[in-house]
């Protein structure tokens, strides 16, 4: 926790003053604490919001419900065919994040942690990247359906959006076997993720070479989509959809299998 010393009830006086409070070293040099795209550009731009959101009445719980409702807007942009749609969906994404910053600013500021907010975070993220993917199976079958071909699609963007709440899944297992077990909490740790064998050694240090595991995260989801949009302007919208959709789900499958590998081959499970 931050050693500044200041009034909760109040709003900050400065900007400075609230990055003092808010973004503490121990919060941003957390192991996997940030996005990507919050250490490169948002954390610059949340304490502006935050200030704002200060200066209202809402809680840093109802900020996070606001960051629920801007992820599922993002499913929901894509629902929109063509290019236009997967750019309001990069924006809204891109949003999205800014908001989850934001949350966990007003919670510091005003002293208001509770596992209820880190709930509403989880859910937050569990339910806009698999509604993402099933919005990607629906933009793979295009508009309008045609039954029962069109169908395969929907039901592989199911099947994709399965795969990835499983593999997110995966680390609150964990979580929730330590806690049964009565062992500590982890600390997140290189050594603790380290994998025991060294054939496994050497294909994590491939994969953090090429990590294409990030992919399943919603900014990065809205990314490759948008990019596919924009081929899909020479090749078609309807090919880009669905050859992209087939890859994500063959790498999908193949991120849960290694992340499961990972785990039970690491010291995560140990006491």
């Amino acid at each position: 926790m931050s050693d500044v010393t200041h009034d909760p009830l109040r709003p900050p006086r400065s900007i400075a003053e609230q990055r003092a409070v808010t973004q503490p070293p121990e919060v941003r040099s957390r192991r996997n604490a940030e996005h990507w795209t919050a250490s490169l550009y948002l954390r610059d731009l949340s304490p502006y919001l935050s200030w704002l959101l200060l200066r209202t009445s809402i809680s840093a719980n109802g900020v996070t419900v606001l960051m629920i409702l801007t992820g599922w807007l993002t499913a929901a942009a894509l629902l929109i065919p063509g290019i236009w749609g997967a750019l309001l969906a990069l924006l809204l994404g891109q949003l999205q994040m800014l908001v989850d910053c934001c949350d966990g600013e007003v919670a510091r500021w005003r002293r208001t942690s509770s596992p209820a907010g880190a709930f509403l975070d989880a859910v937050g993220h569990y339910s806009t990247e698999t509604l993402i993917a099933l919005a990607i199976g629906i933009r793979a079958a295009a508009y309008p359906f045609e039954a029962p071909e069109d169908y395969l699609w929907t039901t592989l963007g199911a099947l994709l959006a399965l795969v990835i709440v499983l593999n997110k899944a995966l680390n609150d297992m964990v979580r929730v076997a330590r806690a049964n077990y009565g062992a500590p909490k982890l600390n997140y740790t290189e050594s603790e993720s380290a994998p025991r064998g060294g054939v496994l050694a050497v294909a994590r240090r491939i994969v953090k070479f090429f990590p294409f595991q990030r992919l399943f995260h919603s900014v990065e989801l809205t990314m490759v989509v948008f990019v596919v949009a924009v081929l899909g302007l020479v090749v078609g919208q309807d090919v880009a959809a669905r050859a992209t959709l087939l890859g994500l789900l063959g790498l999908s499958v193949v991120t849960i299998v290694g992340h499961f590998v990972a785990i039970v081959s690491s010291s995560r499970l140990r006491a």
